[in-house]
């Protein structure tokens, strides 16, 4: 397929063109066997995760200057060295090990567990759950160089442990599990879908059968009956549902670019978050190169929060990535390096303003902390402003 008119986006190689082809075809192919029609949530899981093909389960770059898109552990360890005051409190009060979802490039586990072992907080135990091979390997060859001694504390794993005790991190996780689309359109409420024409993927609305996404979408659309696109992700919920249910004593946190539901829903969002990544540039198109590109959208935290609850744990706090890596110390830890550096020369000038300043990371990424078993109050939201989650005034007692 060719790029999008409105973008420049450069031609992949011959060979990695070939691959999105193929997985072209076979996602055609899976089209046709289901009668000319799947859901975008269908769609997106083929794209990203299909078996030796998808955007995350092939031999390709993805993170970093390299590849499409570059997350806050990329940007400066400073990330992973406040992460690692929020995680060696809790990990004193709970023990256990610590549990990264999707860990990427392996940047954040080496940062991580290098900070709690200059600390003396070092776990006995670093699990990481990746689906990737690719990533997998790139994790073991980073981790291998950077903490040779210790490389047998960290364990690879393939599902969520049945029980959780200590701290969980999840960062750019959430954003890229498949989603529905949802659009109402004359007045009535449909499910957006993927067909084959002879131009290529196109997009296709089908009304919703009853069940849990119809009612969800019945309960976030905004009134009226104005056209509205939109996505709600029923698949990040059931994961933050289970490590909620999971949880024995310990602290999930949930990076994420995202809003509160009340803000995502907002009537003026009328076209939805989707976008992709694709040589860090981004745009609109999800048929464009399939499995060569991410394919993403904001979380609506409200949900989480919601899933977290039903799961069983609680809501330890909801604030923006800014105020929570300041609330860990990052302009103590940067001083360090600096005594004359005070926190408006860092947004200002230092290397990790990207991770605070409000035009970049520091607003739009929120940290959710969700726990079961670990006593508030918490560094990373203590002095944080805290935020609305609108789930009602007892369940956001926190922070």
């Amino acid at each position: 397929m060719t790029p999008p008119a409105e973008f420049s986006l450069p031609p992949p190689p011959p060979e990695a063109a070939s691959h999105s082809h193929e997985l072209a075809e076979r996602i055609a192919n899976e089209i046709g066997e289901a009668g000319g029609w799947i859901p975008f949530s269908r769609f997106m899981e083929l794209a990203l995760y299909a078996p030796g093909f998808g955007y995350y389960a092939a031999g390709a770059h993805k993170i970093g200057q390299d590849g499409d898109f570059i997350t806050a552990p990329e940007v400066s360890s400073m990330f992973a060295r406040c992460l690692a005051m929020q995680v060696r409190q809790v990990l004193d009060r709970t023990g256990g090990d610590v549990l990264e979802l999707g860990p990427g490039t392996g940047i954040l586990a080496a940062d991580l567990f290098e900070e709690l072992k200059a600390q003396r907080a070092a776990p006995a135990r670093y699990r990481l759950l990746e689906v990737s091979p690719e990533l997998r390997e790139r994790q073991r060859r980073r981790l291998a160089e950077r903490l040779p001694d210790d490389l047998d504390r960290f364990e690879w794993i393939d599902a969520l442990p049945e029980r959780i005790d200590g701290v969980v991190i999840a960062n750019e996780v959430l954003d890229v599990l498949p989603f529905a689309l949802v659009h109402r359109a004359g007045g009535e409420v449909l499910e957006r879908g993927v067909v084959l024409t002879e131009a290529g993927f196109a997009w296709d609305d089908q009304p919703m059968p009853d069940g849990d996404l119809k009612r969800r979408a019945a309960r976030v659309l905004p009134p009226g009956d104005y056209e509205y696109l939109t996505e709600v992700n029923l698949a990040a919920e059931g994961l933050v549902r289970s490590v909620s249910a999971a949880l024995g004593n310990g602290l999930a946190l949930f990076i994420d670019y995202g809003f509160s539901g009340a803000e995502y829903y907002h009537p003026q969002r009328a076209m939805g978050t989707l976008r992709c990544h694709y040589r860090h540039r981004y745009h609109s198109d999800p048929f464009f190169l399939p499995g060569l590109q991410d394919i993403t959208a904001h979380v609506d935290f409200t949900a989480m929060a919601r899933a977290a609850l039903s799961g069983g744990a609680e809501v330890m706090g909801y604030t923006t990535q800014a105020h929570f890596l300041i609330s860990c110390g990052l302009a103590v830890l940067v001083s360090e390096g600096d005594p004359g550096m005070t926190l408006s020369r860092l947004k200002a000038t230092s290397a990790v303003h990207r991770l605070i300043n409000p035009s970049e990371m520091g607003e739009l990424f929120k940290v959710l902390g969700i726990g079961r078993g670990v006593a508030s109050p918490l560094l990373g939201f203590q002095s944080a402003r805290p935020l609305s989650l609108g789930l009602g005034e007892e369940e956001e007692e926190f922070g």
